[in-house]
């Protein structure tokens, strides 16, 4: 039927505010406190809502961290295409590890959620996975695929003991790193 309620959604936005609340939700309890009616008390929807655009508590919460993953991705991607030299692409993931432009605290707190998450729920462990192959083809802009790699876990990871150590990353120290990793692991280096 043409011109039925169904067709024309009243509130165009309401599914991403959904997704949004879900993942403000998810970094401030984590999601074992994680509940339809906080999503629904943060989206300010109703909370039939949740269910009318999820298949239940999984579904969404798989949907926030895709679109955590998508949202993270992007940025990884864009920090990277905007270096122009060797140097620059260097200085870009040092960039990235130091942050908190690519991963504020609260990115931090949700990545560690969806890691966790991604233990068991297999469509949040794919969406994990992807993220992951994503970040190593941004990296292959400027290194090699064995470089690539290495840069990724040092990008995971720096940031991970930087939000539990509460400090800052000795800025110096990351570009040493990354340069060591740039220029001393052999192009032929199995994975």
């Amino acid at each position: 039927m043409s011109g039925t309620r169904r067709e024309v959604p009243n509130d165009p936005g309401r599914r991403d505010r959904i997704l949004d609340a879900a993942l403000d939700v998810i970094s401030e309890a984590g999601v074992h406190r994680t509940t339809h009616r906080k999503i629904a008390e943060r989206a300010q929807v109703p909370l039939g809502s949740l269910t009318y655009y999820f298949g239940g508590l999984d579904d969404l919460l798989a949907q926030a961290f895709a679109r955590l993953a998508d949202t993270m991705s992007e940025l990884y991607r864009a920090t990277l295409q905007k270096a122009a030299s060797a140097q620059e692409a260097e200085a870009a993931v040092v960039d990235l590890i130091c942050g908190p432009a690519y991963a504020t605290a609260r990115d931090m707190t949700l990545i560690f959620e969806m890691y966790a998450y991604a233990n068991h729920n297999p469509a949040v462990a794919t969406t994990t996975r992807a993220w992951l192959h994503r970040s190593r083809e941004s990296l292959a802009l400027h290194f090699p695929p064995q470089v690539s790699q290495a840069l990724d876990v040092l990008v995971e990871g720096w940031p991970m003991h930087r939000t539990f150590n509460r400090t800052p990353p000795d800025r110096a120290l990351v570009a040493a790193t990354v340069h060591v990793i740039v220029t001393g692991i052999p192009a032929s280096s199995g994975t």
